[in-house]
């Protein structure tokens, strides 16, 4: 496990499923944690009970990532309760299952806007208080979507594709600076958005679903490679292999 004391890290869509885990884990390595929600404060606020509960430091902060003012004000409030930001965790997500018929605009720009444009947002904001430390990390939760066929649709698929391009990008362009950037791709997942969906289990060799902590603990790892950057880790149970 790196040593994360000292660090602040922010992870967006921080109330439930993948997103609290990875929460759980970077607290439990030592860094503040700063659980972002648009919606559900209940949940937020019992992932940060259970860190404080640990004896770690965290905050719940409520933003709609996808809107760029209400990313530079959830940004500055974190620095001004925990310090400014190490570590980004672009987890914010939206799963509309939609057929290729039942496919609307509506739908198209919802998922580009919370999947893909909120990463961009967040990435942009909190790169000025890595490049004054020269050190950052971050890591956007992409999915196997991004390269296969996925269950939810042609939407989700593209955003996704686009978040590891995002990363290869900023990966590129950032890696002179101490900041990496890296993404993980997990496939079916057994969280909120994959609920009702067991019969997807029989698609996986390993026979069945992943967990969130797995996840996180991926993230855990790329947060302490210096030395790997502009890199997607899957996680299929052997449905895929890159």
């Amino acid at each position: 496990m790196p040593d994360l004391k000292g660090r602040v890290a922010l992870v967006t869509g921080g109330s439930r499923g993948i997103g609290a885990a990875v929460a759980a884990v970077l607290a439990a390595a030592g860094a503040a944690v700063a659980v972002n929600y648009r919606e559900r404060a209940a949940d937020a606020d019992a992932v940060v009970a259970a860190i404080k509960g640990k004896g770690g430091r965290a905050i719940a902060t409520a933003a709609d990532v996808s809107q760029g003012a209400a990313v530079a004000k959830m940004v500055a409030d974190v620095a001004a309760a925990l310090g400014p930001i190490d570590i980004l965790v672009n987890n914010a997500g939206v799963a509309i299952v939609r057929g290729v018929d039942d496919l609307t605009e509506a739908d198209f720009d919802a998922t580009i806007a919370v999947n893909l444009k909120s990463a961009f947002l967040c990435t942009q904001a909190v790169l000025p208080s890595m490049r004054a430390k020269k050190w950052g990390r971050i890591v956007n939760i992409s999915s196997g979507a991004a390269r296969g066929a996925g269950s939810i649709g042609p939407h989700y698929n593209a955003s996704k594709a686009g978040m590891e391009g995002l990363t290869r990008g900023y990966a590129a362009r950032l890696v002179k600076e101490g900041i990496t950037v890296n993404a993980v791709a997990p496939s079916l997942i057994e969280t909120d958005m994959m609920r009702g969906r067991s019969d997807l289990a029989q698609r996986i060799p390993l026979g069945r679903m992943g967990q969130p902590d797995e996840v996180a603990h991926a993230v855990l790892m790329l947060l302490g490679n210096d030395y790997m950057t502009g890199q997607t880790i899957a996680l299929s149970g052997g449905m895929a292999f890159n």
